[in-house]
Order: C-alpha cells, then sequence, then structure tokens
C-alpha cells in the first residue's frame, strides 16, 4: 500500500510575553534573530515574507495593543558602508508597481511609508531574499537596505495607528554571497539588538 508522503511543519508564528499597553511589541521574522532577546518587551516571531508578517501582526493587534510596535531583525546592504544597527525613516515595496496600479485603478496601493521624521535609511521590502549583484544595484537606486517584513509591518501599525520604528542589522550584501553569510549574521544580529533593546526600551 502506497504511503503519502511526510509533509515538512509549517512555521507556527510564536509570541513571546503578553502584549501590553504599557510596553512597545517587538516583531521579528526569524527566531534566530530573536534568540538572544530577554523578556523586557514581548516578542512576536511572524515568520518570513510580507504576508506572514502582516497576518500574524493583525491577528495579534486584533486581541491586545502595544504602546508601539518595533520591528527588529536583519536587512541586506543595497549600498556600501552600511553595516552595525541601521534605524529606517522611510520604507518602500520593491515588488509592486506602485506608480503602475495608480495609473490603472486611479488609487494607490503600495505608496511609501514615511515611519520618522529623522534622517535615516530607507528600507526595500519584498517577498524575495535578494543575493545577486544585477538585483542589488537595481534597488540601490531607491533604497539603502532590503528585506521581506519591513513595509508590511509598518502597514499594519498604520492601519492600528500605532507607532512604529523599524531597526535593522546589517547582516549581508545582498548580493552573492548573502545565502552563505546570513545564518551566522543572524545569531549575531541577535545579541547586538539585544543589548540595543536593553539600552533603547528598558
Amino acid at each position: 500500500m502506497l504511503q503519502a508522503p511526510l509533509s515538512e511543519p509549517s512555521f507556527a508564528a510564536r509570541l513571546h510575553g503578553e502584549i501590553r499597553r504599557d510596553r512597545p511589541l517587538i516583531v521579528t521574522a526569524a527566531e534566530a534573530e530573536a534568540a538572544r532577546f530577554d523578556d523586557t518587551c514581548p516578542v512576536l516571531v511572524t515568520g518570513m515574507g510580507k504576508v506572514r508578517a502582516a497576518m500574524e501582526l493583525t491577528r495579534a493587534l486584533s486581541t491586545a495593543r502595544p504602546r508601539a510596535i518595533v520591528n527588529l531583525g536583519t536587512a541586506g546592504a543595497l549600498k556600501d558602508g552600511l553595516n552595525g544597527i541601521v534605524e529606517v525613516s522611510r520604507v518602500v515595496q520593491h515588488d509592486l508597481p506602485d506608480d503602475v496600479l495608480h495609473q490603472l485603478s486611479g488609487t494607490h496601493h503600495g505608496r511609501p511609508l514615511t515611519i520618522s521624521p529623522h534622517p535615516g535609511a530607507t528600507l526595500a521590502t519584498g517577498d524575495a531574499f535578494i543575493a545577486d549583484g544585477r538585483t542589488r544595484r537595481q534597488l540601490a537606486a531607491h533604497a539603502d537596505l532590503v528585506d521581506m517584513e519591513g513595509y508590511a509591518i509598518a502597514s499594519v501599525a498604520e492601519r492600528f495607528a500605532l507607532p512604529v520604528r523599524i531597526v535593522k542589522y546589517v547582516s549581508d550584501r545582498a548580493d552573492e554571497s548573502a545565502q552563505r553569510s546570513w545564518p551566522e549574521a543572524a545569531a549575531a544580529a541577535s545579541d547586538v539588538l539585544a543589548d540595543w533593546i536593553r539600552e533603547h526600551l528598558a
């Protein structure tokens, strides 16, 4: 008798701690990024990609409201010279042509979001892990960093009228070396971001 192959388990989002009105909610994509975080603030690990980030954060906020949203995680550098901790002031989607959709429909479906009036990096979000130099050069014309969740998290925060901060640790160069360097960099990021939490959110 033929047996159906066992499927690999899918990622399940996890909320560490309790969402409270007097604490910000930290949102990150991967358990590796959150591994060294302490219990200073609740932490929601959503899984990777815009859909997972938007879905899991919306579900969490439907039952409890934090003081603010803080997205911590890793990002690829689109420009040379970026390293360590970088705070984001503006987010865009690199895989949704808002200008074309606006021409077709007369409405915006993914406009750039300014999340801080202070000077900072522009983060391009899309559902692709960027790991080639050609795409890196194309994206660098419009942004400084690239990730897979930041825009979605900022959009949900805006919809719930919550302040949001996005702070990224530069994990790779978003080129052909990215897939090799990310796993080790994610572990280093967790240490550095844990220190940032203690300094800025404690």
